[in-house]
């Protein structure tokens, strides 16, 4: 049996204190994206079981084994540092580079959305839907903001403004311009997507499973969410305030995707929904409410800046923890992804994504139907991100018999190991059930390109880390010195050493951790808003 922790309660010394309020603020603006709206709009009268198990059993879960891990190994890392502490360095390096990989189809799924606003925008909605200038959409804007990345600061310039653009205010007017809408037409008709109630709707019946090939898409929307975990230490009692905090966000994400995809299943017409268009419900309510359609042009200007502010956060964000590690020597020192600009981000890393995210891209050109490929995409990102959940599940387990009396400040359950074994292996069962459905209800096409996307994605790490040379990391430091920087001065040491030094930190050290853990913070929520 493990030993209880040594202390559960008490933020750690020299960082604010935040209310139980307040986390569940932060935590929301991490996760919380209306380009999801559509997606569960699609699945009709079963969103709402949809869900309630996407709530309940996956994103719950990530929540909770996020917040012990975190507190168990303070400081900056997050998956890659869990990962390699409770399984092996190794599958720490593969954690990193999934979490990397996945932004490739990911960015090009979310970087679709951008189509059909400058359709809207310009008063061309057939042009906004069709493929091959969705892909034109998404080289031009992802190669500007890669070549601006590399002349400015874009992260500080469009953080905040990308999420008013993007995210509070798109979300204020669709939920007002809904609700008016579907008062005024008196509710939902036959031949929307919503389609007559009856309680046999409210579940999948068993024989119209089509809805399954959606459900990955809203599995999609948890992702991310163990980026809360960061804020736990700021917590005065986190064995309280954290799964507290966790349930009254997910409750509140709940209700947001729900409400709105609601209000937007009530006015598309069935079998109509486009899933990379969120402009689509919009322009509709202001048919129905009789306003001028300059409201449509204005919300599709508004969430195209928007949106193209926050992908400069994926552009940034993630390419980071591909130049530590190759500071660490995990890369080949001759790919030159360790060398960084004046803003600390790696040219060649960039260019590199870049590229691949653009071959990714010619999923549109290839498969003409938009949603096709848009759901191709979705399940691959998907996929890539779960095998990073099935990592931290198994890695919970396995650190409970390793290492039972680590301090655990928020802790799965107060003593023993059944509810953290309940809980892990409750993620994995949906995982794979969710992933299992989707492949049995998707078409042999799509399954054998996300299985070929995915394995090959998965296998290039465990080759790379299998020819690791010690080579790498000397002749990276060497090239380091020469150009004045000390690693150790430069703050890119590894994350175990980070998490070790951690629970006795210098006062100074820490203080620029504590910064250094709140620009990625801040960094990721401007992805996930893109999201």
């Amino acid at each position: 049996m493990a030993d209880k922790p040594k202390s559960t309660s008490g933020a750690a010394p020299g960082i604010a204190k935040v209310s139980t309020l307040a986390f569940v603020g932060m935590t929301c603006a991490l996760c919380v994206s209306i380009r999801n709206i559509p997606d569960v709009a699609s699945t009709g009268w079963t969103m709402f079981f949809y869900m309630l198990v996407a709530t309940l059993l996956f994103g719950f879960p990530i929540s909770l084994i996020a917040g012990e891990f975190t507190t168990t190994f303070p400081g900056a890392g997050g998956p890659e540092l869990w990962d390699t502490k409770s399984l092996s360095p190794r599958w720490g390096f593969v954690t990193s580079w999934l979490l990397w990989v996945q932004m490739f189809p990911g960015m090009v799924m979310v970087a679709s959305v951008l189509a059909p606003l400058v359709g809207y925008a310009i008063g061309n909605v057939a042009l906004g839907m069709n493929n091959v200038f969705t892909l034109v959409c998404i080289l031009v804007v992802y190669w500007a903001v890669t070549l601006l990345n590399m002349r400015f600061d874009m992260a500080k310039i469009g953080g905040k403004i990308g999420i008013w653009l993007g995210l509070y205010i798109p979300i204020v007017a669709m939920f007002i311009l809904g609700l008016a809408a579907v008062i005024k037409t008196g509710g939902f008709s036959a031949g929307s997507t919503l389609g007559t109630f009856s309680g046999a709707k409210l579940v999948p019946d068993g024989v119209d499973w089509s809805s399954l090939t959606m459900f990955s898409t809203i599995i999609f929307i948890f992702t991310g969410i163990e980026m809360s975990s960061v804020y736990v230490e700021r917590l005065q009692k986190p064995d309280k305030q954290y799964p507290i905090g966790v349930f009254i966000s997910l409750l509140l994400m709940f209700v947001f995707n729900v409400a709105n995809a609601f209000l937007v299943a009530a006015v598309v017409p069935k079998g109509q929904m486009q899933l990379n268009n969120i402009t689509q419900a919009v322009a509709i309510y202001v048919d129905v409410l009789g306003l001028p359609h300059w409201f449509v042009n204005a919300f599709a200007i508004l969430v195209f800046l928007g949106v193209v502010v926050q992908l400069s956060g994926w552009v940034s964000g993630p390419s980071q923890t591909i130049t530590a590690s190759a500071r660490r020597g995990e890369y080949p020192s001759g790919w030159k992804f360790w060398k960084t600009n004046k803003f600390g981000l790696s040219t060649r890393v960039l260019i590199v994504q870049a590229v691949i995210i653009s071959v990714f891209a010619l999923v549109y050109l290839l498969i003409p139907a938009v949603n096709t490929a848009f759901l191709m995409l979705v399940n691959a990102t998907s996929v890539l991100y779960c095998i990073v959940y099935v990592l931290m599940a198994i890695g919970i387990m396995r650190l409970r018999k390793t290492q039972p009396t680590l301090a655990r400040p928020f802790r799965i359950g107060k003593t023993g190991n059944g509810l953290c074994y309940f809980i892990a292996i409750v993620l994995l069962a949906v995982i794979v059930l969710v992933n299992g459905l989707v492949y049995a209800t998707s078409s042999v096409a799509n399954n054998i390109v996300v299985t070929i996307v995915s394995i090959v994605l998965f296998v290039i790490p465990l080759f790379i880390f299998a020819h690791k040379k010690p080579a790498w990391e000397t002749d990276v430091r060497h090239a380091l010195l020469q150009q004045g920087v000390n690693l150790a001065e430069d703050g890119t040491i590894d994350g175990v050493t980070a998490g070790e030094h951690a629970k006795n930190p210098d006062p100074v050290e820490k203080a620029k951790a504590d910064a250094k853990d709140q620009k990625v913070i801040d960094m990721h929520k401007n992805m996930h808003t893109a999201a």
